[in-house]
């Protein structure tokens, strides 16, 4: 049973993308919405970064009449030694104290994690993955990463890097297979498997095929109306996936996966990477549940504002 402070607390969950920033006010064990409203994102300079997220914040406090506690989702990740933004979307970010300089300016605390922790965090909690004892979320949009929960709680690990499977290394072997090229990745390194598992990366493979620059929507769409192009790019795409999603259970072995992002809105893929996944395991090693997500693009300001309760309730 979860403490009262839990059902009383007001919880704010700030999602920040490329292009908007949304506030989402959450109440209660089932984190009943309270407030929503959302802002462009100021992505070159980051004073009026700070200042789009505390408006949205005051405004939320003068609407609801106290101060919700904050958590806040944002894409990249944050050098566990400076403290610093590294490799966001919004350049405004980077090379800054994003938590500490909000902590200041709101003068509360604020839990911070990236967009696909927060992803993960949500589906554990009354999501696809609810009571699993662990469970991985696997985004799969523009790029590919993730999340780590056991029994609810988020894993970031040393560096706070756990979770982002996709930069692993695409093996010679798959290269080999499938005669793909060796591309370089936004991180520094190259081969990183989101480069061939994203949906910008499967936009790439069709490309590389000799298709057309189509996204991957309507590369599926050629698939089932019967081009072999799109269709052996799929193929592709699977068999690379598969693998990446086998060391996951080689590596974590949760007892769910969900994916996220654009490309889990695929039906096929649930059909067909069960099989998929278990070839590039060993023999006897069962491959979890792959499950689509209960949330979708609500998960990341719900997911903060689980950050937040788990900020505040921490041991």
């Amino acid at each position: 049973m979860l403490p009262q402070s839990f059902t009383e607390c007001l919880l704010y969950g700030i999602d920040i993308g490329g292009s908007k920033i949304e506030l989402v006010a959450y109440q209660g064990a089932e984190l009943s919405e309270r407030w929503r409203r959302r802002v462009d994102t100021p992505t070159q300079s980051f004073p009026a970064f700070v200042e789009a997220v505390a408006g949205l914040v005051e405004a939320a406090d003068a609407d609801l009449g106290r101060s919700g506690q904050l958590g806040l989702g944002l894409p990249g990740v944050v050098d566990p030694v400076s403290g610093l933004q590294l490799s966001s979307n919004v350049p405004a970010l980077n090379g800054q104290a994003v938590a500490p300089a909000l902590s200041a300016r709101l003068q509360r605390p604020v839990a911070l994690g990236n967009d696909c922790q927060c992803f993960a965090l949500s589906e554990a909690h009354g999501g696809a993955a609810a009571g699993a004892e662990s469970m991985f979320g696997a985004i799969l949009g523009t790029g590919a990463g993730g999340g780590y929960c056991v029994n609810g709680r988020l894993l970031r690990g040393y560096n706070s890097l756990a979770g982002e499977w996709g930069h692993w290394a695409l093996p010679a072997t798959l290269r080999d297979a499938h005669k793909l090229p060796i591309w370089p990745c936004g991180c520094g390194l190259s081969g990183c498997l989101e480069r061939y598992v994203s949906g910008s990366g499967l936009a790439a493979l069709y490309q590389h095929f000799g298709g057309a620059a189509l996204a991957a929507a309507a590369i599926n769409e050629r698939a089932e109306a019967g081009e072999a192009l799109a269709a052996h790019t799929l193929a592709v795409h699977l068999d690379v996936l598969a693998h990446g999603l086998a060391g996951l259970v080689l590596v974590l072995d949760p007892h769910v996966i969900v994916l996220g992002g654009g490309l889990s809105k695929l039906q096929h893929l649930y059909q067909a990477l069960p099989a998929a996944v278990a070839r590039h395991l060993f023999a006897g090693a069962r491959v979890p549940p792959i499950l689509m997500p209960a949330f979708g693009d609500a998960g990341g300001t719900r997911g903060a504002a689980l950050l937040a309760r788990q900020l505040d309730h921490s041991s």
